[in-house]
């Protein structure tokens, strides 16, 4: 599987996900909003909208109301899933085959996938006919190129003519777009997040209709094999009757009988095993349905479903280090004191680099989360309401988490979408402790309490497990399956400081010469420590080595200091006060020092 064509299928796919799908869900709004409905239930609850919507899912159906404009479509596009998502049958009589049964259900406007929004969009909305030409055709680029790409690749011949349509067709409708694009057609492979995306494009209603009607078919042939063979018992049972009444006279032909009833019993036998192994199917179907919808992720009808397609680079296979080498050079610098536009005493708390390359930033004075480029372009900021955001992580390349110190030091955790702004959710954690630090460990929240550990799905918001550790834990950096950090209470006297890895529950330790500012992790899973003083010691990744690091640039990384590293870009954020600086790796680059 080539790697580009992998990394061109995220790129339509995040077009279609990150771009497309909010365009059509914000013209939605527009159009109710300016229509005088307060909520998308109300619109798609109007007495219009539902009567369209009605003749797009049930055929052969005229309603007791406005019975002029229905009409009996020759296809059905609303699938099953969908109608349930909009609406709900009342209870009690009624006529059935009437829109006038149902009502609309508190559908969100991020619950409408590109195919459902884009049915509302053609069918109940008033576009202009070059914006219904642009919602039909991007609707179609989907269905072409991603529902049923289950290789997940795009060839660069399909690119070629696909890429300047995806580009007209969404500038049409949105002429702002222009530099969401441009980030977007830039964006490395990310292959957890094409996995992601994979599965959210990937249509699923077929293939569940498919097997539904797979099973239907195989619990037909049950019920004609079973009567076939209730018919056989009962020609046998006839036979013997016939048999026993002659059977003293016609001994030779009693023989011949005997032998064809038990032709007869061997062919009923076969049918038997026949039925059992269709049974077998069916029950093999349904635990493949159960296991289906039982799994982490979410398809566009809000299935519970994943499909394992990319698998993780082994640690071994990825590039190694020598302890001590000098892999990085400083590439750039960059001053965000005129971006924050503050007095000196606001400094930045903490920065992130994202897997497209963008900067994510905490501006704890400011109430705000800041984003650039590394050259401090395409900035903005993201407002934190009533509080002050301390740490932050990267979720996914769209979505971070920070750690948010309210009024009162009442500590929550915010997730925000920082593609649109906003606010996804806050999340309380029991006996979390907000300058112990925030990271990510497969796909949940780590963060710390008194001597432990806590774990949490950022998606419900739930403390899904808690590892006992010891220690304070401080300074809490994740990579891969591990967790690292220091002791807080290294500054007691006579206290070691102590380098701490959490793996499957256990807790290793490594000796520090003195407490550690900051972690990273690199490629090969090695570790870097960082000092106020500027000293480096890299860590191997079976923490049983620990070496010095001859680097350039000591200047840089002195004076309380944070270090990142990217492992997708394959650079290293220092950030120091509120200057940040950019290392490239590049070991060809460097010169030893002396």
């Amino acid at each position: 599987m080539d790697r580009e064509d992998q990394r061109r299928y995220l790129v339509v796919g995040s077009v279609i996900l990150e771009v497309v799908t909010p365009m059509f869900q914000q013209k939605i709004e527009n159009e109710y909003t300016t229509g005088g409905f307060r909520s998308l239930q109300a619109f798609i609850n109007s007495q219009q909208v539902i009567h369209i919507l009605f003749h797009l899912r049930h055929r052969n159906s005229w309603c007791c109301k406005d019975k002029a404009n229905c009409h009996n479509p020759s296809a059905l596009p609303l699938v099953y899933c969908q109608w349930n998502m909009l609406y709900s049958e009342n209870p009690g009589p009624g006529i059935h085959n009437c829109h006038c049964k149902f009502t609309a259900n508190s559908v969100q406007l991020n619950e409408l996938d590109i195919s459902l929004s884009s049915l509302i969009l053609l069918n109940c909305c008033n576009l202009s006919q070059p914006e219904e030409e642009a919602v039909q055709l991007l609707r179609q680029y989907k269905n072409d190129y991603l529902s049923h790409n289950t290789t997940g690749c795009i060839t660069q011949t399909e690119y070629n003519t696909l890429w300047p349509d995806i580009v007209t067709y969404v500038l049409r409708l949105d002429p702002t777009k222009q530099d969401d694009l441009v980030r977007i057609e830039n964006r490395p492979l990310d292959e957890s997040l094409c996995k992601k995306y994979f599965t959210c494009l990937l249509d699923l209603h077929q293939q569940l209709e498919e097997i539904k009607s797979t099973m239907q078919n195989l619990h037909s042939s049950i019920q004609a094999v079973s009567s076939s063979i209730i018919g056989l018992h009962s020609s046998a049972q006839t036979t013997v009757q016939g048999i026993d009444t002659t059977v003293q006279r016609m001994d030779t032909t009693v023989q011949g009988m005997d032998t064809t009833v038990q032709g007869m019993d061997t062919t009923v036998q076969g049918m038997g095993n026949s039925i059992q192994g269709i049974e077998t199917s069916v029950q093999q179907t349904n635990d493949l349905l159960k296991e289906l919808l039982q799994k982490g992720l979410t398809c566009e009808c809000g299935r519970q479903i994943i499909f394992p397609l990319y698998n993780d680079q082994p640690r071994k296979h990825r590039k190694q280090y020598h302890l001590g080498q000098n892999i990085f050079y400083l590439h750039q610098q960059h001053n965000l004191e005129p971006l924050i536009k503050d007095d000196k005493i606001t400094v930045v708390s903490d920065v992130k680099m994202m897997d497209d390359g963008r900067l994510v930033s905490c501006i704890p004075y400011k109430n705000s989360i800041l984003i650039c480029n590394t050259d401090g372009s395409h900035t903005y900021s993201i407002s934190v309401q009533g509080g002050e955001p301390v740490y932050v992580t990267i979720v996914n390349n769209s979505t971070v988490a920070a750690l948010v110190v309210k009024l009162f030091s009442f500590e929550i955790i915010e997730v925000y979408d920082i593609n649109n702004k906003q606010k996804l959710k806050s999340i309380s954690v029991p006996g979390m402790m907000f300058f112990y630090g925030i990271t990510m460990i497969n796909n949940k929240l780590v963060v710390g309490s008194s001597n432990r550990l806590l774990i949490v799905d950022y998606q419900t918001g739930e403390t899904v497990q808690t590892i006992e550790t010891g220690c304070r834990p401080y300074r809490i950096h994740a990579s891969g399956d591990r967790i690292f950090f220091s002791d807080l209470s290294v500054i007691h006297p006579k206290k070691t400081p102590k380098m701490y890895c959490c793996f499957d529950n256990k807790v290793f330790t490594e000796t520090l010469p003195s407490d550690p500012y900051s972690f990273t992790s690199l490629q090969d899973g090695s570790v870097y420590v960082l000092y106020e003083d500027g000293l480096i010691l890299h860590v191997s990744n079976d923490f049983k080595h620990v070496k010095k690091v001859k680097i350039n640039n000591k200047e840089v990384l002195n004076d309380h200091c944070i270090i990142s590293y990217n492992t997708k870009q394959n650079k290293m954020v220092v950030l120091k006060g509120n200057i940040l600086s950019i290392f490239h790796e590049g070991i060809g680059h460097l010169s030893e020092n002396k």
